[in-house]
């Protein structure tokens, strides 16, 4: 997406992207998603035959390519996995916080709206998450956790942030995930690692 000249299609993903995470899939009226990509009206179906469906799967995978990009420049900065993972949830609370509770995470809020019959929002849903628990267990594997317990607590790390941003929204309190967060990076940290070859 080319954020300096964006093209009415990227306004328009860009739209649907802010609407998912703060409204959900069926909170995304189309008439608020053209006035605010500035998007004359036809401009949805010609750029996306597939109606909402397609602008929902262009948006999430926008959302994939966003964090995709935000990790690169978070790992880049810090040499601890531990230290980027705090750095991330420290991010995504304050952005929960300043919002007025309002901003999730568009996956999850999407995720919990989605059905059986959504195939092609849940698998992009399943792409972006996986993508998530893979390069978090690559960082923790570079630290010398093996390849199942780095696994384990990318999912697990996956699971609590989400679950926990669910609970500080509806509770309007950071506390439930910074919690459970204080508790799975004491664990991670006294957790055995094996020898590291550089070393």
């Amino acid at each position: 997406m080319n954020t300096k000249n964006p093209t009415t299609r990227d306004r328009l993903v860009a739209a649907m992207a802010d609407t998912l995470q703060r409204k959900g899939l069926h909170g995304a009226g189309l008439n608020e998603l053209l006035i605010q990509a500035q998007a004359p009206k036809g401009s949805l179906y010609h750029h996306f035959p597939g109606g909402k469906t397609e602008l929902a799967v262009a948006a999430i995978e926008h959302i994939g390519r966003r964090i995709d990009g935000f990790f690169v420049q978070l790992f880049r900065e810090h040499a601890d996995p531990l230290q980027a993972m705090q750095r991330w949830l420290d991010n995504t609370l304050q952005q929960l916080e300043s919002s007025r509770f309002e901003r999730g995470c568009p996956l999850a809020t999407v995720a919990l709206e989605s059905g059986p019959e959504d195939v092609e929002i849940r698998a992009a849903l399943a792409r972006c998450f996986a993508r998530l628990r893979q390069a978090l267990a690559a960082q923790l594997q570079g630290v010398g956790f093996t390849d199942d317990s780095a696994d384990g607590f990318a999912n697990l790390f996956v699971s609590l942030y989400e679950g926990g941003l669910l609970q500080a929204r509806v509770a309007g309190n950071c506390e439930p995930l910074r919690t459970a967060s204080a508790a799975l990076f004491q664990l991670i940290r006294h957790y055995p690692r094996e020898p590291r070859h550089d070393q």
